[in-house]
């Protein structure tokens, strides 16, 4: 019985052990490889005193050392953290410090970060992964490998913690969003079915591990038996390049977010491509403009196109499949809610609104999250308990602004608060003025949102320096690169001398964007 997520790669090693598992460049993992090399990590964490439930760092870049630290740090009973290699070493320090982080799993290549955070952090008691008898707790991948490769003896349950994802939060510091083998598992059972993942597909894992999307090359595939195909870094920059893999490793799912789906229409050189192999390409994150839609779904006229929705607290909960060339100024709605799940509309009042009217998304469901790490109170005010005749409900509050439409569709409306998508990434814009604010020499700032080329949105912001200071746009860039990941850094700052502001004196956030994408057009 598969009831925890290193069950499925035992499971698949089972039936078909030499079946490719994941494949990076030239390199693979068949399924009894990966089996065989998880268990060796997990005993290392455990001789190290790795315990059930503690939390285990993954710093890496893409590799089949990501599919290794995943389950091994599973396989150990303990939770996978993914921290993102591009991010500030500030960052990333708050995040080993806020989850009780102890032990660490990279490479060799990111050995000048890995000093940088441990010169904030202090020492860990494990460095795996790292060459360098300099680094305390430093053990290379080679000595990883000699540990004995059987089974740990390690009782894990469905309710365990397995792995916690971080991402922006609104009150300028990041939240760990906590999940289970449970949710985890059924989020892969669930995608698996629905769009009939087999053991001859190959998906392409276009997105980093810290990035929820993730989960379908990381669940999904091993659970059904699929082979996942880590796209590398200079692909993902050159969308010629990654059509072209495409092409090579013949893949025939694709997910990400569509910004990349966008980069692949307008310059992956389609034309003189054969991407028939492609059965589903699936999208997720945010909007995606109808028009590049349309573009694409005539280049790519064999494949099935599904819009992906789901907040990660939740994994994924509805799904619009694409049937037909969507017309140009018709948002692409997120669709029904999928099986072991159920929903509410709510008004501000939480009551349920009538069919057709707007109201807040709320989500109950297998797949939903245990909570946040270490935010009881955020925890707390991000559910709603429905009490009904047959009893209590737990819904996740999803922020989200929905109608149904005609056909019983959901349609996103917007966000109740100031949370926005960009490149597919979370980001509240609360923690970028937070940030924003930490800076000795701004005295005010607020950022908003414009339209991109794209369908997008676009960061900026607008500061008001402290009197008889002096700081340029660049500097304070360069500012935010030691304490936001790049995606959430506003792509154009603005010095003002005064904001707008309503009658009760706050920014007026409507009147403040006008005004800026006005004087743009000037």
């Amino acid at each position: 019985m598969i009831s925890t997520l290193p069950h499925t790669i035992h499971h698949s090693a089972y039936l078909d052990p030499g079946h490719e598992a994941f494949r990076f460049a030239e390199a693979t993992l068949s399924f009894e490889e990966l089996v065989r090399q998880s268990n060796q990590l997990a005993h290392l964490l455990l001789e190290r005193g790795a315990g059930k439930g503690d939390r285990i760092g993954i710093y890496l870049g893409r590799g089949l050392e990501t599919a290794v630290s995943v389950f091994g740090i599973m396989q150990a009973g303990a939770v996978y953290v993914p921290l993102d290699p591009l991010a500030p070493a500030r960052y990333t320090a708050w995040v080993i410090r806020d989850c009780g982080i102890k032990m660490l799993i990279t490479q060799n290549s990111l050995q000048r970060k890995i000093k940088n955070i441990l010169e904030q952090v202090g020492s860990l008691d494990l460095i795996a992964g790292l060459a360098d008898p300099e680094v305390p707790g430093a053990l290379s991948w080679d000595m990883i490998f000699e540990y004995p490769d059987s089974i740990p003896q390690v009782q894990i349950s469905e309710d365990d913690l397995a792995y916690i994802m971080y991402t922006s939060g609104s009150t300028g510091l990041p939240k760990g969003i906590m999940h289970t083998h449970s949710s985890g598992l059924s989020y892969a059972r669930l995608s698996g079915q629905l769009y009939g993942v087999n053991p001859d597909d190959r998906l392409g894992s276009h997105a980093p591990l810290h990035f929820d999307i993730s989960t379908m090359a990381y669940f999904t595939a091993p659970l059904r038996g699929a082979t996942s195909v880590i796209i590398p870094e200079p692909h993902i920059k050159l969308p010629a390049s990654l059509t072209q893999l495409m092409q090579s490793e013949k893949l025939t799912i694709w997910y990400s977010a569509p910004l990349a789906l966008i980069h692949i229409l307008s310059f992956g050189d389609l034309e003189n491509r054969d991407l028939s192999s492609l059965r589903w390409v699936l999208f997720g994150g945010e909007p995606f403009p109808p028009k590049y839609l349309r573009g694409l779904m005539n280049r790519l006229p064999d494949a099935r196109f599904c819009n992906v929705y789901g907040p990660a607290e939740v994994n994924q909960c509805t799904n619009y499949q694409v049937t037909g060339a969507p017309e140009p100024n018709h948002p692409i709605p997120l669709g029904k809610i999928w099986d072991e799940t159920e929903m509410m509309v709510v008004d501000e009042l939480d009551h349920p609104v009538q069919p057709g009217m707007p109201g807040e998304l709320l989500i109950t469901s297998t797949t939903m999250m245990k909570g946040y790490w270490n935010q009881p109170t955020l925890t707390s005010s991000s559910f709603f308990i429905h009490s009904t005749n047959e009893g209590e409900k737990v819904y996740y509050r999803t922020g989200d602004l929905v109608k149904l439409n005609n056909r019983q569709d959901l349609v996103f409306l917007g966000r109740k608060d100031r949370q926005i998508k960009s490149r597919g990434y979370r980001v509240e814009l609360e923690m970028v003025e937070a940030q924003l604010m930490a800076i000795e020499e701004i005295a005010e700032a607020a950022v908003f949102t414009v339209p991109d080329k794209q369908g997008g949105n676009q960061i900026e912001a607008a500061v008001i320096l402290k009197t008889g200071l002096h700081l340029e746009t660049n500097e304070i860039r360069n500012k935010l690169n030691e304490l936001l990941p790049a995606y959430s850094i506003p792509s154009r700052i603005h010095l003002t001398a005064d904001l707008p502001r309503t009658s009760t004196g706050k920014i007026n956030h409507p009147v403040l964007v006008q005004t800026f994408i006005n004087s743009q057009h000037d």
